[in-house]
């Protein structure tokens, strides 16, 4: 520390510096007083930890750290004020150990798992982290892939959701997958196929409950006008959406329309009455896969009735 009559040093001049920003980027986020301060002392010691590598990722990559600090806190203005997101139905996510959450996908952009993992940790009683099942084309993104990771997100796939599900995670799938998001706007909120029912046989084989999740907002967010198919095929993607915005304004045009959001959460479906074994069983797989798609159907079409204006 400098002595008392010393000019700072250049280490301390640029500690200044970043509280001050800090205090300003909190003010015009709305803070104040008490709640603007201890902000700014949050930030600093977040990066403090972050030199002194004093955090834990666990075997997946999920850094909870970066994503209580980092994350989280550029998603909440745009879950609460962007989309004045209405959450209902959290009692039914289970306070503790493993459950798998499965809700619709929409919206060109896969802003909706990013919206229902903010629902999960901003209104649950015990804050819990949702653990986000992903496809391959996420972690092969440069620059989104890490992040994912940090985030709590992992590959897709029968091993690693059942591994998250036998430590006690709360685990999200959007088993609509591309066919979802990249659906045209014509077809909004109308439930796209849910695979071979890979989801089901997870909950079955771990003994989790199932809780079907129902996310309106996301269709008009992002409406798809068409699909780009022939460019798409070039770059390698599933699909490049067309909407009102995007491409025709550029950058700007991947900002999401603030349509109002409803997000519920159904009642669990008990899976421990089969066993383990019923997730070789087409018949059971299939039978589950169907009750969970149709509670969801019927979910959206309620919340459609009760959310009225979608801009207002």
């Amino acid at each position: 520390m400098t002595q008392p009559g010393q000019p700072p040093t250049d280490l301390e001049r640029a500690v200044t510096a970043l509280v001050q920003a800090l205090r300003a980027g909190g003010a015009a986020a709305g803070l104040a007083g008490a709640e603007l301060e201890d902000a700014v002392a949050g930030t600093l010691a977040f990066l403090r930890r972050r030199l002194t590598a004093d955090f834990t990722v666990d075997e997946f990559g999920f850094d909870p750290d970066f994503t209580e600090h980092v994350y989280l806190p550029l998603l909440r203005p745009l879950f609460h004020q962007w989309f004045r997101t209405e959450v209902t139905g959290i009692e039914h996510v289970p306070a503790e150990g493993g459950a798998l959450v499965v809700a619709n996908h929409a919206g060109a952009v896969a802003v909706d798992s990013l919206m229902t993992q903010v629902a999960v940790r901003e209104t649950h009683p015990q804050r819990r982290y949702l653990r986000m099942l992903a496809a391959d084309l996420v972690f092969a993104t440069p620059g989104v892939g890490p992040v994912a990771r940090r985030t709590g997100s992992t590959l897709a796939t029968h091993t690693d959701a059942e591994r998250l599900l036998s430590s006690g995670e709360l685990v999200g799938v959007w088993p609509e997958g591309f066919k979802g998001v990249g659906k045209p706007f014509r077809d909004r909120y109308r439930l796209q196929r849910f695979g071979r029912g890979g989801f089901v046989a997870a909950a079955l084989r771990t003994g989790v409950p199932i809780v079907p999740c129902a996310v309106v907002g996301a269709e008009e967010a992002y409406p798809v006008l068409g699909n780009a198919s022939a460019l798409a095929r070039v770059l390698g993607l599933p699909y490049l959406p067309l909407t009102p915005t995007f491409p025709w304004l550029g950058p700007l045009g991947l900002v999401p329309l603030p349509a109002k959001w409803l997000i519920q959460f159904c009642e669990p479906i008990d899976t421990t009455g089969y066993g383990p074994a019923a997730a070789e069983d087409p018949e059971v797989v299939f039978e589950l896969t169907d009750r969970v798609r149709e509670t969801i159907q019927h979910t959206l079409y309620a919340l459609l009735d009760r959310r009225g204006r979608v801009f207002g």
